[in-house]
């Protein structure tokens, strides 16, 4: 093969011995080092692994318990009539800003049970857990509204609200027929269709 002036030669040589090149021929000379450690350093962690999650010691954390002292809250007063302004409230802001959570907490029952506490009546675990998302600013709210900070919050599950009762037309006729006994003579002469 000959080897003409325009392409230029490359040729590995060992480190020890570099050629020179002779007369018109343009020699290229690349040195190849090769170490004996690697070049990234080992044991440095760069992501989740799921050996070392795996392999990990559970660390138990020590649960702090807060204490807040109430003699320095404020303890006024406050009545179920402003309970009720103040959830009312909350229910018509929810309605415009969030409609889900407004379907899931608007039977909730908010009753003054004692003097500092309050009965929260919900009908299910499922919008009790939307309750949970509001509550926290409702009632951090309304200790600030009644300056009254000792408030405590009982929940109970609402047994009665669970009776939902579906109205057909036949169970609202037969309601109305209670109230007024000539509407059956009249279903007897016409016949109505109430399916």
């Amino acid at each position: 093969m000959k080897i003409s002036e325009k392409t230029p030669v490359k040729k590995e040589l060992p480190l020890t011995q570099p050629e020179k090149p002779s007369g018109r021929e343009q020699v290229m000379v690349t040195a190849v080092q090769k170490t004996s450690k690697p070049l990234s350093k080992q044991g440095v962690s760069l992501g989740f692994s799921i050996n070392s999650f795996l392999n990990k010691e559970e660390t138990t954390v020590a649960e702090e318990t807060v204490v807040i002292k109430n003699d320095n809250l404020p303890q006024n007063h406050f009545t179920d009539t402003d309970l009720q302004v103040e959830w009312n409230l909350m229910l018509k802001q929810l309605q415009r800003k969030d409609g889900f959570v407004f379907n899931a907490v608007k039977t909730f029952k908010l009753i003054k049970a004692e003097e500092n506490k309050i009965k929260v009546l919900y009908p299910s675990d499922s919008a009790k857990a939307e309750f949970d998302k509001i509550s926290g600013d409702f009632f951090n709210h309304f200790k600030r509204k009644v300056h009254n900070h000792i408030i405590e919050i009982e929940y109970q599950r609402d047994v009665e609200n669970l009776k939902i009762e579906v109205m057909t037309k036949r169970k609202i006729f037969e309601k109305y027929i209670e109230k007024n006994p000539l509407l059956k003579d009249l279903d007897d002469l016409m016949k109505f269709d109430l399916t």
